[in-house]
């Protein structure tokens, strides 16, 4: 990321998406925070100046438009922008009993897109606060919220990323269930379905598909891909031994090699199947992970 005070003091990148023309859009915790760069790892754009605690970032498309979905766990703003940083629509904290208690830091945003047949349903994560899913209608206005007791797997332990995932016949609501080390699945309205994952995630932080293949990014450093079945076939870039030891994530730059992930915390995939993997590390690194067939 670019090199600035904020960004030396804090820059871990989060939210990740590729625009249309082949943009790679990354959210981080600095000023700027919302960073274009081309696929050649050149910055082109940047703006942003209130996202002190950038996390999850969305692309969306809207009568041939795109937009992005903001979610900043410190200040609590859950924001649709344009590509050009103009602000269209923002989201409230829902009026509702939990947070009477408890804190509100959203992390993510995942919208069942009216292009993808789809009715506009927002839903918003609330992975650092009270653990919730909050879903909201097209226009931003409250519906419901959901804390994952409605189904047979049970409460959300900090669900961290969501993800409309549309390699099936029908859509699917998957949720990173990160504290819990699995994935919960729902129909788009919150009908929960069924859960995967706990025989082999430790630490799953949001979703990119390519295909049939699904990508996992795990905080405790390593990429999982599934099949259409949603069973692990692979893993790239595992370094395990790193989790837990001194400096990490944040603070040693020396824990962070080449070859190996440190922290995966956001990913994207272009149109022609290339990764790109951003990590929760002070200053911020953005890996492009090249597909070759």
């Amino acid at each position: 990321i670019p090199d600035t005070a904020s960004g030396r003091a804090n820059g871990r990148t989060h939210g990740a998406s590729v625009t249309r023309e082949g943009q790679v859009v990354v959210f981080c915790q600095a000023s700027p925070a919302v960073l274009f760069f081309d696929a050649n790892g050149e910055l082109v754009n940047e703006w942003g100046d209130r996202f002190i605690g950038a996390h999850g970032l969305t692309l969306v498309e809207e009568n041939g438009e795109e937009f992005l979905w903001l979610a900043d766990e410190v200040s609590g703003e859950v924001v649709k922008t344009t590509l050009s940083g103009e602000t269209v629509l923002n989201i409230q904290i829902p009026q509702i009993p939990v947070y009477q208690t408890s804190r509100y830091s959203p992390t993510w945003v995942a919208v069942n897109e009216e292009r993808h047949g789809g009715d506009g349903t927002i839903w918003v994560a609330d992975g650092y606060g009270a653990g919730y899913l909050h879903q909201y209608d097209k226009h931003g206005e409250y519906i419901k919220s959901i804390d994952g007791s409605e189904g047979e797997a049970g409460k959300f332990d900090c669900p961290h990323g969501i993800f409309i995932d549309r390699r099936g016949d029908q859509p699917v609501l998957l949720v990173a269930d990160r504290g819990n080390k699995r994935v919960q699945c729902f129909d788009p309205d919150g009908t929960y379905l069924s859960q995967f994952g706990s025989d082999f995630l430790t630490s799953p932080c949001c979703f990119a598909t390519f295909g049939d293949e699904l990508y996992i990014p795990e905080l405790f450093a390593s990429l999982s891909v599934c099949d259409a079945t949603n069973h692990e076939i692979g893993r790239i870039g595992d370094n395990p031994e790193i989790v837990g030891s001194d400096g990490w994530p944040n603070v040693d730059r020396t824990a962070v090699v080449p070859g190996k992930f440190n922290s995966p915390h956001g990913i994207t995939v272009d149109a022609a199947g290339n990764i790109y993997i951003v990590e929760w590390i002070v200053g911020g690194r953005i890996t492009k992970l090249k597909r070759l067939n």
